[in-house]
């Protein structure tokens, strides 16, 4: 029994010392290719939207969703990019996180023939796979908060993509922001077995679709 307990001991400790040093090496390695000033971020062509509800349950805001739109039209406004591909889970036809983000931006003063919808963003390496496989994406940038762009690119850089970060206003101190800092660490060991045990692929793939760039 102690036998036992010694080695269940032992692996928690190496699987917590795994998933720490795991999330300290993204961390470190995507630092620098995440911006946060529009002036200092090169220019590219397309910009990634990885998408999030618009609302929490109760009907609140959700402040992640509002930075990340406002980082989007930051980069716009700059002239960093030309095109916009809106990425995020459309799993029933009552959440469409897709064509909240498209018409919020039109809103915002961005013309739609520039705004390119992917709909089957499920997952964060479901958006990234598809920015290069379906959307041909070649060098790009990816919006989102710090804790999220820094898996994000991670995948990129394993997928043999060209992409770089630009960090959307982060909530810290609150709730939210502590709940998603601990989701990180499985969700930053889930991406490793993805990508290097699993072989996992997108939920779906699809023809090739069109982006127009703004001249």
């Amino acid at each position: 029994m102690k036998k036992t307990l010694k080695t269940l001991f032992l692996l928690v400790i190496l699987t917590l010392v795994g998933i720490f040093g795991l999330d300290y090496y993204v961390r470190k390695s995507t630092a620098p290719d995440i911006y946060t000033s529009t002036k200092q971020i090169p220019a590219r062509r397309a910009a990634l939207l990885l998408g999030t509800a618009k609302y929490l349950k109760g009907g609140y805001k959700n402040y992640f969703y509002t930075y990340r739109i406002r980082a989007a039209i930051a980069l716009w406004k700059a002239g960093k990019i030309k095109a916009i591909i809106v990425s995020g889970d459309n799993g029933t036809k009552y959440y469409d996180e897709t064509t909240t983000m498209y018409e919020d931006l039109i809103k915002a003063g961005i013309p739609a023939r520039y705004i390119t919808r992917d709909y089957a963003g499920f997952r964060t390496l479901d958006s990234v796979v598809r920015a290069a496989a379906i959307f041909d994406l070649k060098e790009y940038i990816i919006i989102s908060q710090r804790f999220h762009l820094e898996r994000a690119l991670f995948i990129a850089r394993v997928k043999g993509q060209h992409a770089i970060g630009f960090a959307a206003k982060d909530i810290p101190g609150t709730d939210a922001a502590m709940k998603m800092k601990f989701r990180e660490y499985p969700a930053r060991a889930k991406a490793f077995l993805d990508l290097y045990v699993l072989g996992t692929d997108p939920k779906f793939y699809g023809k090739k679709e069109r982006v127009i760039y703004k001249k």
